[in-house]
C-alpha cells in the first residue's frame, strides 16, 4: 500500500481538473497543464479532489502508484503557486545577468555564455550572483536550472561555480605540510 498514493489531492478554489481521453488537465489561475495518464492507474476528478487508484493488482501498477500522485499533486501547486529554483554563483568574476529572453554569464570562460530561457520559464536576477528560476511546470524548472549548473559545477577546493540555494559542497582539505 503506498501511503503517498493513499491522499487523495485537494484542489483549491478556482482550480479546474477534467479528464479527457487519457490526458489530465489542470486549469489554475498561473497557466494550465496537462499530464498523460497511465493504463495502470484510475484517476477520479470528485468535489474539490482527484483520487489516484491502481487499476489492477499488478506490481506495477503498485509502483507506479504513488509517483503518478505526486505528479497530479504537481500540477495542482504548479498551477496555483508555481515553483521556484535558486542557483548562487561564488567564484571572483563570475556573474549573471537576465537580458529579455537570454541569460548571460561569465564564469571565467574565454567568452561569456548566452542561455536561451525556454518558453514558460522566468528568469531574474536580482544580484550579479543570484539566479532565479521560475514557472509553472516542476520538471521544467529543475531542467533548466540543471542545464545552467552544468556549466560550471561547484569544484571541492575552492567552493567556485554554480550551486543550488541550500546545498552544500563537501570541501576538501588542500596538501599538508
Amino acid at each position: 500500500m503506498s501511503r503517498i498514493g493513499k491522499k487523495a489531492v485537494e484542489i483549491p478554489s478556482g482550480v479546474t481538473a477534467a479528464i479527457d481521453g487519457g490526458t489530465l488537465s489542470v486549469k489554475g489561475p498561473k497557466g494550465t497543464l496537462a499530464m498523460s495518464l497511465s493504463d495502470n492507474i484510475k484517476y477520479e476528478v470528485g468535489d474539490g479532489s482527484i483520487s489516484v487508484q491502481p487499476a489492477n493488482d499488478s506490481r506495477e501498477a503498485r509502483a507506479f502508484w504513488g509517483m503518478q500522485r505526486t505528479l497530479v499533486q504537481n500540477l495542482v501547486t504548479g498551477v496555483t503557486e508555481g515553483f521556484t529554483k535558486v542557483l548562487e554563483i561564488t567564484g571572483v568574476g563570475y556573474r549573471a545577468n537576465a537580458q529579455g529572453k537570454n541569460l548571460k554569464l561569465q564564469l571565467g570562460y574565454s567568452h561569456d555564455v548566452d542561455f536561451p530561457v525556454p518558453e514558460g520559464i522566468e528568469i531574474k536576477t536580482p544580484d550579479n550572483t543570484t539566479i532565479e528560476i521560475s514557472g509553472i511546470d516542476k520538471q521544467k524548472v529543475g531542467q533548466v536550472a540543471a542545464e545552467i549548473r552544468r556549466w560550471r559545477k561547484p569544484e571541492p577546493y575552492k567552493g567556485k561555480g554554480i550551486k543550488y540555494r541550500g546545498e552544500y559542497i563537501f570541501r576538501k582539505e588542500g596538501k599538508k605540510k
